[in-house]
């Protein structure tokens, strides 16, 4: 077996949200969902169908996302993987819609931040085994950042 990263490719102002489905209407359905959550969202969605002609599936508002989202699920080339590409939005408010949909079997990460996906292949073809997401940790935040966190969940509307 060999494992390797996939670094997502995508602007800084572009959200990623990577997971595994296992059904040929996925991308529609996660097309439904994401219209549905917001008339400004600007998506592209991309699908790895893992039988039949084995093809990416594709759909979006938006076609530039839809093809950088085609990219990225070609590059992770791993069977049931799906790859939605967000901007005047936030993962937050599609996830649970996302989660929602009936062949969504796990969702591996939803960022804004430089993400790899780890990927292994073997005999039988390629899986995601996990993401790193940003980078790692550098203290604890004080009680200044604990203000300035709830400050910026009030300011987004996340909190009252």
């Amino acid at each position: 077996m060999e494992i390797a990263a996939v670094r997502i490719d995508k602007p800084d102002d572009v959200n990623v949200i990577v997971g595994q489905s296992h059904f040929i209407k996925t991308v529609e359905d996660l097309h439904e969902a994401l219209a549905a959550s917001s008339p400004a969202l600007r998506f592209g969605i991309a699908f790895c169908e893992s039988s039949g002609p084995r093809l990416v599936r594709r759909s979006g508002n938006d076609q530039a996302l839809t093809e950088l989202a085609t990219r990225n699920a070609q590059a992770i080339g791993a069977g049931h993987c799906f790859v939605v590409l967000l901007r005047e939005g936030f993962p937050v408010s599609v996830l649970n819609a996302l989660k929602l949909v009936p062949e969504v079997c796990a969702i591996f990460c939803a960022t804004a931040n430089p993400v790899e996906i780890l990927v292994a292949a073997t005999a039988a073809g390629r899986g995601i085994v996990g993401v790193v997401d940003g980078g790692v940790p550098l203290g604890v935040e004080t009680e200044q950042d604990v203000q300035d966190r709830k400050q910026l969940l009030r300011r987004f509307g996340y909190k009252l």
